[in-house]
């Protein structure tokens, strides 16, 4: 199985290590010329609880270098993933799939536009990964991964990849409610990412302090008022008992909005406490933290 993943970011990376590592046939696609350039001749240095790595994984800003997959896999940010499925088209045969793992809502619609919906998958991944320089990440963290079909249904393509994932040493789960998995992740998200984002605090320093402990919950809180209001079922029963947990689970974890901050780059906040602001005005649910929050990150981008 060749497996392409576009978008060599930190999670993009980390996954590309762990296929290569593991002998799979994995390519590397990205946009950026001089980061590519840069792998190309250096390899991708991997560091952290994989120990310490330098790779000469294949990665190409030319989708012709390529010429076919079987998976591919969208790891770019949530607003660069309608350009991102286009420029990966041409390596979707007949029988290829995608999977979205990345942050916010919308992604898998994004791709189901541009490919339909039976050669999408959508899933999400508890892996953490920072980038400590071009082509220089550290894994930070495992995690649960989750994939599962746009309509619901235990496939034999799920089996196969869980099976290829796991032979790669990344554990994957199959669920058949992809949207309650979506929206349990997204409110997750909407709780840490923007407050290390604006504190630029690590996850797990967010519950030492009341100040953001309370703005995290009740950010949660609107979250679940809106959920609620659209009939989605949560996977956990307490989301602010689950934020927390998560916190101290990947408390050393540099979140990737504060990355983005960090970088100077655009964050995903429209795709994540923007969604719930959005979403909270369809069904007349006012959502005021998720706009402050919303509002500062958008403040920070443009500091």
């Amino acid at each position: 199985m060749r497996v392409v993943i576009v978008g060599a970011g930190a999670m993009g990376s980390l996954f590309g290590f762990l296929f290569y590592k593991a002998g799979k046939d994995v390519w590397l696609l990205d946009n950026h010329p001089g980061l590519t350039r840069h792998i190309q001749k250096n390899g991708l240095r991997v560091e952290g609880i994989s120990g310490n790595h330098n790779v000469p994984i294949p990665i190409t800003t030319n989708v012709d270098d390529i010429e076919w997959s079987d998976l591919i896999i969208i790891f770019v940010k949530a607003y660069d993933t309608p350009q991102a499925i286009l420029d990966a088209k041409p390596l979707v045969g007949q029988d290829s799939v995608v999977i979205t793992f990345q942050n916010g809502i919308g992604n898998a619609d994004a791709i189901v536009k541009t490919v339909g919906k039976q050669k999408t998958i959508a899933g999400t991944t508890a892996h953490g990964a920072t980038v400590l320089g071009p082509g220089h990440i550290r894994h930070a963290g495992t995690g649960e991964t989750v994939i599962g079909e746009l309509n619901g249904k235990r496939t034999g393509r799920l089996e196969r990849i869980r099976a290829f994932f796991e032979s790669a040493e990344i554990t994957v789960n199959i669920t058949h409610d992809v949207s309650s998995l979506l929206w349990s992740k997204l409110l997750i998200n909407v709780g840490i990412n923007p407050l290390t984002g604006i504190t630029g605090l690590p996850n797990g320093a967010l519950l030492d302090f009341k100040e953001t402990r309370e703005i995290m919950h009740g950010a949660v809180n609107e979250a679940r008022g809106v959920v609620s209001c659209k009939g989605i079922q949560l996977m956990y029963e307490d989301p602010l008992q689950k934020v927390d947990s998560v916190c101290q689970a990947t408390c050393g974890n540099i979140s990737s909005m504060l990355q983005d901050l960090r970088n100077r780059k655009k964050t995903e906040i429209d795709f994540i406490n923007g969604v719930i602001v959005r979403e909270g005005d369809k069904a007349g649910i006012e959502t005021p933290i998720n706009q402050v929050l919303t509002h500062l990150i958008h403040l920070c981008e443009n500091l």
